[in-house]
């Protein structure tokens, strides 16, 4: 079968590989596609030679492991996978992957991604519905929960970006204020001890930058008592914050990262089901799609942002 091998920094290739064979609890996947994630950047991008990459596959069930009883051979399936997912064939456990329901499109059902929003919405609470929500960072995964913290009844939302086209999203997924980091208004800043200091800042911040300066903000934001969830991809190398205006403030920081594989393929089911129902406006993001041979240009894209691009998907196989 192909598989896409990392060559050195920034360049791959299609290799052969051997087939796989699903062993017990497993199931065989011909993956259709796969997305391409901002933890793939760093090791895209700093590789040696020999990687193989891919952790959010969709496709279809091609040959079933010894004890499967929850899949068939032609079923749609998305979720975790067991082996590198940019390639033909992927194996995954059949505990962690779930069908893809008819009447959404595959490339909205690519789950694993969206169970990361989700698993992140289950750390973040509102103390009560209508309550104000702030995100730093509006790419693909700042979007989703942006729309997943409105489903869960904020009330006001008001997301930060220097990117004009995520400030644009923003505004178009249904943001209330939207700021770039020059412009935010002093009253969501909480970085003095004075009088006005329980008047300022806000109660709930999530950081989707995955950057120094985007997690910095997100603190210097968060209110007296307030809670701060930090969920971007933080690469690259240490981040330093104030951590004694954090602690003179007396905020709550959670990582909102999930290991937890369990967990993330039942948020997996939650998040098809959903967008299925409508419960969850989060469609047509998945909007750049590349082909296996394409990886490194998905990368270099994925980096740049060119006009429209939100999400990108390696489609491995031709359907």
């Amino acid at each position: 079968m192909k598989a896409m091998q990392m060559t050195g920094n920034r360049t791959s290739r299609i290799v052969e590989v051997p087939d796989l064979e699903p062993g017990a609890g497993q199931v065989l996947v011909r993956v259709k596609y796969t997305g391409l994630c901002m933890s793939d950047w760093h090791p895209w991008a700093e590789a040696k030679g020999g990687e193989f990459m891919g952790h959010e596959p969709l496709g279809t069930v091609v040959a079933l492991g010894e004890g499967v009883t929850k899949f068939k051979v032609g079923d749609k399936v998305t979720g975790l996978c067991d082996t590198p997912s940019y390639a033909e064939y992927c194996l995954c456990r059949e505990s962690l992957i779930v069908p893809v329901p008819e009447g959404l499109c595959d490339e909205d059902a690519v789950a694993e991604p969206l169970s990361c929003i989700v698993s992140v919405a289950s750390k973040l609470h509102l103390e009560k519905a209508g309550d104000t929500f702030a995100l730093v960072g509006a790419g693909y995964m700042g979007l989703g929960l942006l729309t997943l913290m409105r489903a869960q009844g904020a009330g006001h939302i008001i997301v930060v970006d220097p990117r004009k086209e995520a400030r644009e999203n923003a505004a178009r997924f249904g943001a209330d204020e939207i700021y770039t980091p020059d412009t935010l208004p002093e009253k969501y800043r909480v970085t003095d001890w004075d009088e006005g200091m329980f008047e300022r800042g806000l109660p709930l911040v999530a950081e989707f930058s995955g950057t120094q300066s985007g997690l910095r903000l997100a603190g210097d934001m968060t209110g007296i008592h307030g809670t701060l969830g930090v969920a971007g991809w933080h690469q690259g190398g240490d981040r330093t914050v104030d951590f004694r205006l954090w602690g003179w403030k007396g905020i709550t920081v959670i990582n909102t990262h999930e290991r937890r594989q369990l967990f993330q393929a039942a948020c997996c089911k939650n998040a098809l089901d959903m967008i299925l129902r409508g419960q969850w406006n989060f469609k047509g993001v998945c909007n750049n799609i590349y082909g296996l041979d394409e990886f490194d240009r998905a990368n270099t894209e994925m980096e740049s942002k060119p006009k429209g691009f939100i999400k990108a998907l390696v489609r491995c196989t031709d359907f």
